[in-house]
């Protein structure tokens, strides 16, 4: 297989760092090509436990070399601390790093925008990560943003810094907020120049070149497909496409290239944020799972919301998705919380339906809940599927059957070590 893309099938937060680092060993070139360091992927090795925000999880795998696409939106200061605090863990990932020269940059008063913008919208907040990712995406649009292959001409890129950012100081000034100084934000950015420069290129080229020689490209998605801007729960979603079309377009491949799609879902469900969340659980049961599960966000710490596995919601992803097979992350963290539900259907307005809603009738939904029984404990059991206890056995033919994908991985734990492969 020459191209793999691995997309996260819910809210985000689905573990798909964990599987980048597994399938890493067999894959020479990993790409991020969507998002910012509003992402937060969290790898386990050993002892070490690293959180990532821009750097794609692979390049943990010492043999990889890791691609910043230009999907990305890239904050320049945030990337230079992410590789320091690597290096300075044991992972040496300059000489295997690219950054796209196409891809945006991350302002000073991209965030101010971003922190100004949700204090207006008061109650209607959408619940973002204030790291400027909207207004930087919003930039892009409007073919007002400034690139990273920008910054290697620096009068130039002041010169730009100094225009744009007086036009977002009169946005800051409406919004009743403080303005940004523009030679500050310049003189942050270049101060990056020295770390990124030997980083950044013509990404398309190189990973145009490595497929047409056949080398493993894997495609990181970050995010879910529920929060894609275009086919998630709008108007609360990112402001990339997570969708594995957004995989593609970020990193400039083109569609026939793509063999295989990985979904990654956990067992259960969480959210970050604001936004309808049909099987959410309130209550003892809630925090529990959240306790279980250490349900706080890598990026911004805030306790995520949970609530049982929606085979609605999850059903929508792999099909607009194209997936040909789910990771099932985090089983373990059902064991002993009693019996646990599945969503199988949604009820808008006392009629039944399978189909995953757009708009405000989201927010309308009772979920239909099937009960499947509490799994028993089988952590350090041992690594194959037969070892799995039976309820663990049964959501999974439920997936399988609801989704018409099958489930190849069930992560038992955080460790590489515990995942199951099934034949």
């Amino acid at each position: 297989m020459s191209v793999s893309a691995l997309v996260g099938l819910q809210w985000g937060d689905e573990g798909k760092g964990k599987i980048v680092d597994v399938l890493s060993r067999s894959v020479e070139i990993i790409v991020r090509a969507q998002g910012g360091a509003n992402a937060g992927h969290t790898v386990k090795v050993g002892d070490k436990t690293h959180i990532l925000h821009l750097v794609p999880s692979g390049v943990i795998e010492p043999r990889s070399v890791g691609v910043i696409g230009n999907g990305v939106v890239v904050d320049p200061v945030q990337l230079v601390k992410e590789i320091k605090n690597l290096e300075a863990a044991g992972v040496a990932v300059r000489n295997r790093l690219l950054l796209s020269d196409r891809a945006h940059l991350v302002l000073g008063w991209h965030k101010a925008l971003d922190v100004a913008l949700e204090v207006a919208r008061g109650a209607q907040a959408l619940g973002t990560t204030k790291r400027g990712i909207g207004p930087t995406y919003s930039d892009k649009a409007s073919r007002s943003g400034i690139r990273v292959g920008d910054l290697l001409r620096p009068d130039q890129f002041r010169a730009r810094v100094r225009e744009e950012g007086g036009l977002r100081n009169r946005l800051l000034a409406a919004l009743g907020h403080a303005p940004v100084d523009p030679e500050a934000v310049a003189d942050e950015a270049l101060q990056t120049l020295d770390d990124l420069r030997p980083l950044i290129t013509d990404t398309v080229a190189f990973l145009l070149q490595a497929h047409a020689a056949d080398r493993h490209i894997l495609l990181e998605g970050a995010q879910g497909a529920l929060l894609d801007v275009d086919l998630g729960t709008y108007p609360f979603v990112t402001s990339s496409n997570c969708h594995v079309g957004g995989l593609l377009a970020g990193s400039g491949l083109p569609p026939r290239a793509l063999d295989r799609v990985l979904g990654v879902s956990k067992a259960y469900c969480t959210r970050v944020g604001a936004g309808p969340f049909p099987s959410e659980l309130q209550g003892p049961l809630e925090s529990a799972l959240r306790e279980r599960g250490r349900e706080f966000g890598a990026t911004t710490g805030r306790p995520r919301r949970c609530g049982w596995l929606d085979l609605v919601a999850l059903r929508y992803a792999v099909l607009t998705n194209g997936v040909d097979e789910i990771a099932l992350m985090k089983s373990d963290v059902l064991v002993g919380l009693g019996p646990i539900s599945v969503v199988t259907h949604y009820r808008i307005d006392g009629q039944v339906h399978r189909d995953f809603p757009a708009g405000e009738a989201l927010g309308r939904v009772e979920p239909v809940l099937r009960e499947l029984g509490p799994i028993e404990d089988f952590v350090g059991r041992g690594s194959t599927e037969t070892e799995l206890p039976r309820v663990l056995r049964d959501l999974v033919a439920l997936i399988e059957d609801e989704t018409r994908a099958r489930v190849s991985v069930v992560s038992v734990g955080p460790e590489r070590s515990q995942t199951i492969f099934r034949s």
